[in-house]
């Protein structure tokens, strides 16, 4: 790979920086722009890319053990030039040590720190040499520290989970955030097994890895697909659908009948409302979103999937519509959050996300929840899901849903797939052992009625799903 990739990369890094914008994003809208690049290169450029910003805090402190100046008073091309050179000298090893450092020198030399050349070959040179002794705080003496680095999430983060979870499950989750995470694909309802594996035949003719998904038959994961999912077989042809199985999962527990009319509260990017409209057949989904964009969004993957029984509409869902009240048999509540849970696909969230956040996405929730739950019509269904893994955002919901809005929590065995209590239960034996209460407080019907995806755990992102019954008018609230 040559150094126009690496500058490649190290401008997005410094985008990032200036605008606040979301890696997954920029990534995406770069590789869109010099797609007539091999996709080797492509590939060379994304993972550096991604994986610098996964691992910044990792690579910061090894800088500021081996740097007199501190990252955070460095230039900002140095620090960025700097982060990417140790990814690169610690987690790629098809270019050499001194082909690294070279290649940084170049670089700083080129964007204007020629005086600076010295300094960014000597750390660079030093860490290279100490990569088999590389500092870490004490795993016994601060495991909050230890974890931190290891696994590059802030250290207020770590001790949510650990306070929630007990420290080993943590380390469990925060290893699974960190796991390659492929793309998901859900084949449509009308894809038969035959076509099915005929189309994942043809990816792998094409240089893709394909492996069969988790818990549901139609679904399968991606890597490697260098061309882009729009070339895909069966893509533009509205046979299959980029969807992770949590998200498929949430709309295989609502039980959806034919004839049904689904309200889809938070749509976008519309995987839940087609999947939910594949299964009503002949009823609706009303599938809305705040805004024109992620509205639009809906409407082109409803169209590429041939769907014709969605209708999508601009909504904020904080607003009660009167004209739906009790007339929907499920409303599927997917609400805004703070996406701890898909830390693993949109890396940098975990550094812009701060615990005030997290109180304020919590009453936003209430406020949707609030205004959405009269959608539902007397002995219908609302499904709440979230991605997220933090019991304000989840477990607190379903205490509010049941308790104070008076629904009627639905347990959820038998509607998913046995495997996943299965390795539910082996997440709640660490909890124990930890002295954590895996319920969080939940009445045994209240806990029944949901369940936390756990990376590392789970075959999943992060990912959390409860279902209720709206109680018949007649029966005491």
């Amino acid at each position: 790979m040559g150094e126009n990739g690496r500058e490649l990369v190290l401008d997005m890094l410094l985008e990032m920086e200036r605008q606040k914008e979301y890696s997954h994003r920029l990534v995406r809208a770069v590789l869109d722009k010099y797609d007539y690049l091999d996709p080797k290169e492509k590939a060379f450029i994304k993972r550096l890319s991604e994986g610098t910003v996964e691992r910044k805090l990792e690579m910061d402190y090894y800088l500021n053990h081996f740097s007199k100046l501190p990252v955070n008073k460095m230039r900002p091309l140095i620090r960025c030039l700097l982060r990417v050179s140790v990814y690169q000298l610690l987690y790629m090893d098809m270019v050499p040590d001194n082909a690294v450092c070279d290649e940084a020198c170049k670089l700083a030399a080129k964007r204007g720190f020629r005086s600076l050349k010295g300094f960014v070959n000597g750390i660079l040179r030093t860490i290279a040499r100490n990569r088999d002794k590389l500092p870490m705080p004490d795993r016994e003496k601060d495991p909050v520290g230890f974890f931190s680095v290891k696994y590059s999430v802030p250290e207020w983060l770590v001790r949510l989970w650990m306070e929630e979870y007990g420290k080993e499950a943590a380390a469990v989750l925060l290893d699974g955030l960190l796991a390659v995470h492929p793309v998901s694909l859900r084949f449509s309802s009308s894809v038969s097994c035959q076509e099915q594996e005929t189309l994942q035949n043809r990816m792998e003719e094409q240089g893709a890895r394909v492996a069969a998904g988790p818990y549901l038959p139609n679904i399968c994961l991606l890597e490697h697909a260098g061309g882009g999912l729009h070339v895909l077989p069966g893509f533009q042809e509205g046979r299959l659908m980029v969807q992770d199985v949590s998200s498929a999962l949430a709309v295989e527990a609502a039980g959806i009948r034919q004839g049904d009319f689904v309200v889809d509260v938070c749509g976008a990017p519309g995987g839940k409302s087609i999947c939910a409209a594949e299964k009503a057949v002949s009823g609706r989904v009303l599938s809305r979103d705040v805004s024109e964009e992620k509205v639009a969004l809906i409407g082109e993957n409803v169209r590429r999937m041939g769907i014709g029984n969605v209708d999508c509409q601009v909504y904020d869902a904080v607003c009660q519509d009167d004209s739906l009240g009790g007339r929907a048999d499920v409303v599927l509540l997917d609400v805004p959050c703070s996406g701890l849970g898909v830390m693993g696909k949109k890396r940098d969230i975990k550094y812009n996300v701060t615990p005030s956040d997290l109180s304020e996405l919590a009453e936003l929730q209430r406020r949707i929840v609030d205004a959405s739950a009269g959608y539902v019509k007397p002995g219908g269904t609302l499904i709440y899901s979230t991605c997220t893994i933090h019991s304000k955002e989840n477990e607190n919901m379903v205490r509010h849903i049941a308790e104070e809005l008076g629904f009627e929590p639905v347990s959820l065995e038998g509607l998913l797939p046995e495997r996943l209590f299965s390795e539910r239960r082996r997440l709640e034996e660490d909890m124990q052992k930890a002295g954590k209460d895996p319920a969080r407080g939940l009445s045994e019907r209240e806990y029944g009625a949901c369940i936390q995806l756990l990376p590392g755990y789970m075959e999943s992102d992060g990912f959390f799903l409860a279902k209720f019954r709206r109680k018949d008018i007649e029966e005491p609230m």
